[in-house]
């Protein structure tokens, strides 16, 4: 069991790379990835209550949102940043859609977008759904929406 004062050594595995880190106990996930020891800074923070989604990463391939969540918490889960997605097609579809403007939510979005690609089921009602869980306020919706809905077109065909 954990201690739950001082700082913790700890093995994170991030973007399939296993990482040790030293955190405290109340510790969110956004500033361990972009502390000095990862210097992973995709991931954004926003407003900090789990409401933008601008910190969005991937626990288990599932969207998490990294600033509600303690490092503590996910010792021994597969944790992906938009640093690992390496050139998933997500990445060129926001490019052919012109779906980012200043590119402070970009990473969030890549990330709910990859991972709604990477499920079995793409439907219209779980594309908006998934996609409601993040906020930007520089360009139109519709954009960051074909973007997505083309990967997962793409996919399926």
């Amino acid at each position: 069991m954990r201690s739950l004062t001082g700082p913790q050594a700890m093995t994170l595995t991030i973007n399939g790379d296993a990482r040790q880190v030293v955190v405290y106990p109340g510790e969110t996930l956004l500033y361990t990835l972009r502390g000095d020891a990862l210097g992973l800074t995709g991931a954004k923070p926003g407003c900090e209550n789990g409401d933008c989604g601008a910190c969005t990463v991937l626990i288990e391939q599932m969207p998490v949102k990294s600033c509600m969540v303690l490092t503590v918490e996910v010792e021994g889960s597969d944790i992906t940043t938009v640093e690992g997605l390496q050139h998933a097609p997500i990445q060129q579809a926001f490019i052919d859609h012109g779906a980012f403007q200043c590119g402070y939510c970009t990473s969030g979005f890549l990330m709910v977008g990859h991972a709604l690609s990477q499920q079995p089921d793409h439907d219209q009602g779980r594309l908006v759904e998934w996609l409601r869980s993040n906020i930007c306020r520089c360009t139109s919706y519709q954009e960051i929406t074909d973007a997505v809905r083309a990967v997962c077109s793409e996919i399926e065909s």
